[in-house]
């Protein structure tokens, strides 16, 4: 049987084509590349110093069979993740105006803190006199939190925001049980607050009732009075100040005054504390008890599993419920000593395996320690500049809910942009442009929602090159064509529009 190349004059191609790469056709994966007994590191020999896996963990514990990962090199294995990493969004890479759940800027600094040998290399059951520094740290924390809360007491006890809100509310209904207020099962919540407000309140056994915000974005005060004079039994009150409009809520002392006179108490969700840090204090205006996202206000990452710290503050009335465990500081002699105190008469108890984060604390502290008192005023001020600048600066070309002078951040509305562009057509747009979309959909009193927070960390030339990008999206708009560009966007990432319910439950992880 013959072939081309059989005859002289028929010269194999030396052309090659690249296969062209599709869904159906990725790129190489470290899984690809797997060859069998490859290895970039080869750990000692099972035994090593005498130390036998099996007599260290249980049965349950042990792999009945290897793991099934790539076998492949160091060099492979650092591009793998290095690749990795490129393909993720950070703070780090560019402008990530996430209204709510804020990435600000993590200075180094902390990192370096953190990673010190003294404070990196601590296991939590060393004991109190092996830990005096790292509680130290964790009390001097505590007390900038009470400076700046204006309130009583804090508990370092909550690993996150949304848990921070959790204990909140279980140290009030603690309370309420406390002094006959079994029947008190209402919490008030406006209709502006986060999603997690209710789904908190339902886990800790009381029943919400929604307030309405007044044409201002405010609490509607007549609607207060109506559900307080309802003849419920009033249980407290969950308010976000600023709230997540970027507004404050001007009748605070007055609202807090009628839920105190109603028998219940204030919680307040302290997670837009970074816009009023250093000039008002919720102790001042009423509230009884709130958390901090450490990580929004004070600097901590955020992401990558969970900003790991949501402290919370009380009032004196509420101090003794406080979770355990909880630190102590003894002074004798001159001499200070801090202990870690497990229980309390009163106190609802342990909510988490340990008394806190560590490292989260360290980098927080040293962050608060950077700024001083001057520095927690100034990250009010640069917050609340920043978020003004950009509301003006698009309120022409989007509208803006509520325009007025807002706090940390605003909520602009994509309702009557042209050709029909919605929210999510916008924020997938920004993706080309480098740029992290703001939060869509939310509050969800705002129809197509765009929650825009520049934070306090970014330089004005940024804010301006967001601005000219906003504005170019609005220009691509304009024309039916160019808008059926901007609604199949974004064109520059590894995947376009996702279907985000199935990707949810059916995620591809390996990249």
């Amino acid at each position: 049987m013959s072939n081309a190349t059989d005859t002289p004059d028929a010269a194999p191609s030396t052309t090659r084509t690249a296969p062209k790469l599709t869904a159906d056709n990725p790129p190489l994966t470290i899984f690809d590349i797997s060859v069998a007994d490859r290895r970039g590191v080869r750990p000692p020999p099972a035994g090593y110093d005498d130390v036998d896996p099996g007599s260290v963990l249980p049965d349950f514990a042990l792999r009945a069979e290897a793991a099934e990962l790539p076998e492949v090199g160091e060099l492979d294995t650092q591009r793998h993740y290095t690749r990795l990493s490129s393909l993720n969004f950070s703070i780090a890479n560019a402008f990530y105006p996430l209204g709510s759940c804020t990435m600000k800027y993590n200075p180094l600094i902390n990192e370096r803190v953190s990673a010190l040998p003294g404070l990196a290399n601590m296991h939590p059951q060393q004991t109190d006199d092996q830990m005096q520094g790292m509680l130290e740290v964790c009390w001097r924390v505590e007390e900038i939190l009470k400076a700046v809360s204006g309130l009583h007491s804090v508990s370092l006890h909550p690993a996150a925001g949304a848990h921070g809100e959790l204990t909140s509310l279980m140290v009030m209904r603690a309370y309420l049980d406390d002094h006959d207020g079994q029947n008190r099962k209402v919490i008030l919540i406006p209709d502006s607050a986060h999603g997690t407000n209710p789904a908190s309140c339902t886990m800790t056994g009381f029943i919400t009732r929604e307030l309405k915000s007044d044409s201002r974005g405010r609490v509607d005060m007549d609607d207060l009075a109506a559900k307080i004079g309802s003849g419920d039994s009033i249980a407290g009150l969950m308010i976000t100040n600023p709230s997540t409009l970027g507004l404050f809520e001007p009748n605070i002392k007055n609202v807090c005054d009628a839920i105190h006179e109603a028998g219940g108490l204030v919680y307040m969700d302290g997670a837009n504390m970074n816009a009023i840090l250093g000039h008002t204090r919720p102790g001042d205006f009423g509230a009884d008890v709130m958390h901090f996202n450490l990580h929004k206000t004070f600097s901590q990452p955020h992401g990558g599993g969970g900003p790991g710290a949501g402290p919370i503050a009380v009032g004196e009335n509420l101090a003794p419920y406080l979770p355990v465990p909880k630190i102590a500081r003894h002074e004798e002699g001159g001499e200070v000593r801090f202990e870690i105190v497990e229980s309390a008469d009163k106190s609802i108890g342990r909510t988490r395996g340990y008394l806190t984060s560590p490292g989260v604390m360290v980098r927080s502290y040293t962050y608060m320690r950077a700024q001083g008192p001057e520095g927690m005023v100034a990250i009010a001020d640069n917050a609340v500049i920043n978020a003004n600048y950009l509301r003006a600066k698009l309120r022409d070309v989007y509208r803006v809910w509520v325009d007025e002078p807002c706090m940390h951040e605003f909520v602009a509305s994509a309702k009557g942009l042209p050709n029909g562009i919605k929210a999510t057509d916008v924020a997938k747009r920004l993706i080309d442009y480098g740029i992290h979309p703001p939060t869509v959909y939310f509050p969800l009193i705002v129809p197509e929602a765009m929650m825009i927070e520049p934070t306090e960390t970014e330089s004005k030339e940024t804010l301006d090159r967001f601005i000219e990008v906003m504005r170019a999206i609005v220009d691509e708009c304009a024309t039916e064509e160019g808008a059926e560009y901007v609604k199949h966007a974004p064109y520059t990432r590894n995947i376009g529009r996702p279907d985000e319910v199935r990707a949810v439950k059916q995620p591809k992880v390996i990249v």
